[in-house]
């Protein structure tokens, strides 16, 4: 009923206003998926005058986190409506606005769309204070049960992994240590981690870890990646190599202690961001 509510709320004006009903937040997280709801978009409450200016602020925030990179292309207007449950016309107003500060370009044409130009303008920490600070805490348990979920998921595809599930691993990490660009190593490491969740062998499994990654990566679906760093990019693909080790040796527990660890560097990226809009208000 909560969710009813906040929907037709949501068409009437395109207001975001509502409170979320009370309650434990992870038990609808588990819920959506064990009943085969779809993952949620919404970061509740966010306390914006529209729905226009809730995309926008998302946008800015999961491009300055790194969910979209300089160069790459942002999802399809069709795609960010169904992804953030908003109609076409906030999505347009919405992009048209980042184009206005400079954020993305808009390239027109078969392969054309709005393309990331830089992951941070003086518009930027605003919109992260606006979204991310109202539900740090909230973030904060997420990143420790998302760390928990993903050990779960690691000690898993260690005790059930068929001989056919190793290639797709050994592929995608063969890719992530030959990767040039931090595009090419975001797609690389997404690829592992979903040939992890398939050696499980429980689409649920791989639907409550593709949830975690969406609630975390403020509605979308893709790893944060900070501002590629080549820090980041050694941590990962080293854990990714020790991973990789122990889901092919069948060692649940030492599988489960490297992936919930590798999972951190995810929060310590958005933590970073987070850090860098604090710093800048206290000059």
């Amino acid at each position: 009923m909560a969710r009813t509510r906040l929907q037709k709320r949501r068409l009437a004006g395109g207001q975001l206003t509502s409170e979320p009903e009370p309650g434990d937040e992870f038990s609808r997280v588990l819920d959506r998926v064990l009943l085969g709801g779809g993952p949620s978009s919404s970061l509740r409450p966010v306390r914006v005058s529209s729905a226009v200016d809730e995309v926008s602020d998302r946008l800015l925030t999961a491009i300055a986190v790194g969910d979209f990179l300089p160069g790459e292309r942002l999802p399809a207007e069709r795609e960010l409506t169904g992804l953030l449950h908003v109609s076409r016309p906030t999505v347009r107003e919405a992009v048209a606005r980042l184009q206005v500060l400079g954020v993305v370009e808009i390239r027109r044409g078969r392969s054309g769309g709005a393309f990331v130009r830089d992951s941070w303008t003086e518009s930027s920490g605003d919109a992260v204070r606006r979204t991310l600070l109202p539900r740090w805490a909230e973030f904060e348990q997420l990143f420790d049960l998302r760390g928990l979920v993903e050990g779960m998921v690691a000690a898993t595809a260690a005790r059930r992994r068929r001989p056919e599930d190793l290639e797709p691993m050994r592929e995608a990490l063969t890719a992530h240590l030959a990767a040039r660009t931090p595009r090419e190593e975001q797609a690389a490491d997404s690829a592992f981690h979903l040939a992890i969740c398939a050696a499980t062998h429980n689409p649920q499994i791989a639907r409550l870890s593709r949830e975690l990654l969406t609630r975390i990566s403020l509605g979308f679906p893709v790893e944060p990646w900070g501002r590629g760093e080549r820090s980041h990019h050694e941590r990962a693909g080293h854990g990714h190599a020790e991973l990789y080790e122990a889901v092919a040796a069948g060692e649940p527990e030492r599988a489960e202690g490297i992936a919930r660890e590798h999972f951190m560097i995810s929060a310590e990226m958005i933590r970073d961001v987070l850090a860098r809009v604090r710093g800048a208000e206290s000059h």
